[in-house]
């Protein structure tokens, strides 16, 4: 597990409590085989036990391992796993933010976040974002991200109030309605 922790030193993200390790294709296949050992040791912490799986994969991020595969570092820009390691007898995944691929021909890249059940209210989801959403505003090719919620998703807007995005527009959802689209640009 150190092994791989380290060859991800130069482009994982520190913040006070986590560590931002990028996900990688080997990553993503290990999860959709369900191999919780090899995913444990290419990610270089344990797992929570009710997640990640294929179907919330699918479910939560849209991915489609057939895509994944066909162009990696475009599908996996900017993902990363929170691993938490402070106050832990070994370092655990907590959660991840997602880039939904790379930028569009806009610059524009949309971020989600999740955070396993027993981590949540912890602040973990807006310190990883913060991050994420800071190291893609540093890259050439990005100069916006957003993040699109319901409204009645409170969790989630105050982790999107508190790194600093504001009401961009709202888009429809085929089955739940009304999305709220916040954006965060390139200072």
């Amino acid at each position: 597990m150190r092994r791989i922790l380290s060859y991800a030193l130069a482009v994982r993200i520190e913040t006070e409590r986590l560590v931002l390790v990028p996900i990688t294709l080997p990553m993503v296949e290990a999860v959709f085989a369900n191999d919780r050992v090899r995913a444990e040791a290419l990610a270089g912490a344990r797992l929570p036990d009710a997640w990640p799986g294929k179907a919330l994969v699918e479910r939560a991020f849209s991915a489609d391992l057939d895509l994944i595969r066909a162009d990696p570092a475009r599908r996996l820009w900017g993902d990363r796993l929170m691993i938490s390691h402070r106050n832990e007898r070994e370092p655990r995944i907590v959660g991840s933010v997602i880039f939904h691929g790379h930028p569009d021909d806009e610059g524009v890249a949309e971020v989600g976040y999740g955070v396993e059940l027993e981590s949540q209210g912890r602040g973990f989801a807006t310190e990883a974002t913060r991050a994420c959403v800071a190291w893609a505003l540093e890259q050439p090719e990005c100069s916006a991200v957003q993040a699109t919620t319901y409204p009645w998703h409170r969790a989630s807007l105050r982790v999107i109030e508190k790194i600093g995005m504001t009401l961009a527009g709202t888009r429809e959802h085929d089955l739940f309605g009304e999305l709220l689209v916040f954006e965060k640009r390139r200072p």
